[in-house]
């Protein structure tokens, strides 16, 4: 496999990630309980939409800094995801490893990504 330069933050292997967990997410919230619509759902929904939001954000920003902003901020949704499916899980309204392992791999490859913009920052003194 080729790699091919990456155009859009479509391309990037971690808003693809971060995107499937959303999708998996909304699959998964649709069968909580009435009561949890406008609580645990729109909350755990609102932060899984927020990782690959700011991703997408940041990819556009030309300062690293702006970038890595952006990024922090996406990993800061990733773990409040990552809480609200522990709560779900605890209060019994879903057990969803695959969401979970989306959400570690996700973290991973944001992690990765925010040490790369870190690194080249550093070494172009920016």
């Amino acid at each position: 496999m080729q790699n091919s330069p990456t155009r859009t933050f479509e391309d990037l292997r971690v808003w693809q990630k971060a995107h499937a967990f959303v999708l998996e997410l909304y699959r998964i919230t649709a069968a909580f309980p009435k009561a949890e619509t406008y609580g645990l759902v729109a909350q755990a929904r609102r932060a899984a939409v927020s990782i690959p939001a700011n991703i997408a954000e940041g990819f556009v920003k030309r300062a690293r800094a702006d970038k890595a902003r952006f990024m922090n901020i996406a990993e800061g949704s990733l773990e409040e995801s990552r809480y609200y499916q522990i709560l779900a899980r605890d209060l019994g309204y879903c057990d969803a490893p695959s969401a979970l392992n989306c959400l570690e791999e996700t973290s991973r490859l944001l992690n990765a990504y925010l040490k790369g913009i870190l690194r080249n920052a550093a070494a172009s003194g920016s």
